[in-house]
């Protein structure tokens, strides 16, 4: 079902950040789509970085990457699972990025002399960037998340470019603010202040908003919405409560229950069909709200302080618990807590061990004694990027007898570096962006576990990394028990490593956890969660 012209949803968000936009506009588009629009999403980052690349996940969490690879804020992860759409580099936007775009069209001339400004040149770009998605003409609605806060110094220049698209498009585009009502427990009741000042911040910049979503841990009565409606200049119906839920993925069915979609759809004055395809969705939730059985799988990470910094991978297991009939218990166990005492003390009750990638030294021999507790206790095993990595450098080790051998990143002088810096990184100073990033091909070795796992011979899976495992040692690898299970046709990087005699023992250079979403959960999750429940 075409609209005619591409429609625009902004949300914006007050009060205070981390209130969920990101699952906000991921529930809304989800609706959309199952109502029969084609959605895409898209984040605005107010932080002048060109992305989060090079961000300590301390700072910002995951850094997610995209098919044509782009290092992108994690809410697109969020956008991607829920739609099980890819997104590309056009879905994140960074302040860095605008500024450098117009700074190179300053120094070439394109101003011809002109003094350049906020408004209307770092205004026009942003527009610019906002509207490429639509105009691919593959999307019904565009929905665009605004991150930080109104009132941050940061985002005014985005709040100034919606006000002036919904002052160029008109009934195209529509602003959705999500803000908080908070409870004071010492006088027992929801206070609508902080959004009303949310609210009045917005208007006073210039943007009026069209829906209110206010979080929420207790229920809003009628009262409340009406005062709400009353002071904000909206109607009633578009005051939407968001109330705390236990998993995320329940935000889509409350936000339908509140009629979200419909709201949005009268408002664009886009057809409103009666029928809408979210029972898949619905069974999902189901299946992650009542599970038969829980399993226990150790994390091995050295930012587990931080669970945003693996967001995709224990969505992940969410995806694969759901498929098993199972809640995966996740222990966050930090790496640098392995590297002395008792492993077994910490490992011991675990069904199934994943490390996780990262990068530098610190708590790297952690990882690698937890790979060996794995290997050698039958646990199925699972590493992801430096995590296979550390998987071959404690085969060499402990297997080979290669007692010295590392990665190059780790230590440059290593004699055997079974792990190296890949070829065309070599020549490479910049920090940012340089990577080996995105979707690359892997071909499978037949009757493998991954051929077994994955069901096909050549699959495409998403990459950040530098290192990659040392060709001068195959040989030796697959005599003693570790085998290449997949290879990239073009450039012979070695993909997978697995031992055919553990129980399940698989370690990828690639990024599975970016590709699973609710529809397709990622099989070597899936297989590798059955593994661990028997």
């Amino acid at each position: 079902m075409a609209a005619k012209q591409t429609k625009y949803i902004f949300v914006t968000g007050g009060v205070t950040s981390s209130l969920g936009k990101g699952i906000i506009s991921s529930s809304l588009a989800k609706l959309l789509q199952a109502r029969g629009f084609s959605v895409t999403i898209q984040k605005l980052d107010p932080y002048i970085n060109i992305d989060p690349g090079t961000l300590n996940p301390y700072e910002h969490g995951e850094c997610y990457v995209t098919d044509d690879g782009a290092e992108t804020d994690l809410d697109l992860g969020h956008y991607e699972r829920f739609l099980n759409v890819p997104t590309s580099q056009s879905n994140n936007v960074t302040t860095g990025r605008v500024y450098q775009s117009v700074i190179n069209k300053e120094r070439k001339g394109d101003y011809l002399g002109k003094t350049v400004q906020i408004i209307p040149h770092i205004t026009d770009e942003i527009k610019r960037r906002i509207k490429i998605l639509g105009s691919k003409g593959k999307f019904d609605i565009v929905i665009t998340e605004i991150g930080g806060t109104v009132g941050d110094i940061e985002s005014l220049p985005y709040i100034e470019s919606v006000r002036q698209l919904k002052w160029e498009m008109g009934d195209r585009v529509l602003v959705v603010h999500l803000t908080l009502v908070p409870y004071l427990s010492a006088s027992g009741e929801l206070k609508t202040k902080p959004t009303q000042h949310s609210v009045k911040m917005l208007q006073e910049e210039g943007v009026q908003a069209d829906v209110l979503v206010l979080r929420t841990e207790r229920q809003l009565n009628r009262e409340i919405r009406k005062k709400v409606a009353l002071f904000c200049n909206v109607d009633e119906r578009s005051v939407i409560e968001s109330r705390d839920v236990s998993t995320i993925y329940e935000v889509p069915l409350l936000m339908q229950k509140e009629g979200l979609d419909q709201i949005i759809l009268e408002k664009f004055k886009l057809p409103i069909l009666d029928k809408i395809d979210i029972e898949p969705w619905r069974e999902f939730v189901k299946s992650v709200k009542n599970p038969a059985q829980t399993v226990k799988i150790g994390l091995i990470g050295k930012y587990v302080e931080l669970h945003d910094a693996y967001k995709s991978i224990s969505e992940s297991f969410i995806h694969a618990g759901a498929v098993n009939n199972c809640r995966v218990d996740l222990q966050w166990i930090h790496s640098e807590s392995l590297e002395q005492g008792d492993i077994r003390q910490k490992l011991g009750d675990l069904k199934g061990i994943l490390v996780a990638p990262g990068f530098g030294h610190r708590g790297i021999e952690g990882k690698i004694n937890a790979v060996r507790f794995a290997r050698e206790n039958n646990i199925p095993f699972l590493g992801v990027c430096l995590g296979m990595q550390c998987a071959v450098i404690e085969f060499a080790r402990n297997v080979l007898g290669l007692t010295k051998a590392h990665s190059t990143e780790m230590d440059s002088k290593t004699p055997d570096p079974v792990i190296d810096l890949m070829e065309d990184q070599k020549d490479i100073i910049d920090k940012g962006g340089t990577m080996r990033l995105g979707a690359y091909t892997c071909n499978l070795t037949k009757g493998s576990r991954a051929a077994r796992i994955y069901k096909k011979e050549c699959v495409s899976e998403r990459h950040r990394h530098r290192f990659e495992f040392n060709n001068a040692y195959m040989d030796v690898f697959k005599n003693a028990g570790m085998v290449p299970s997949g290879i990239n046709p073009d450039t012979n990087l070695v993909e997978i490593m697995e031992i055919p005699s553990h129980k399940w023992f698989v370690g990828v250079q690639f990024h599975p956890e970016y590709k699973s979403t609710v529809i397709q959960p990622h099989p070597l999750f899936v297989n590798f969660v059955k593994a661990a429940l028997e």
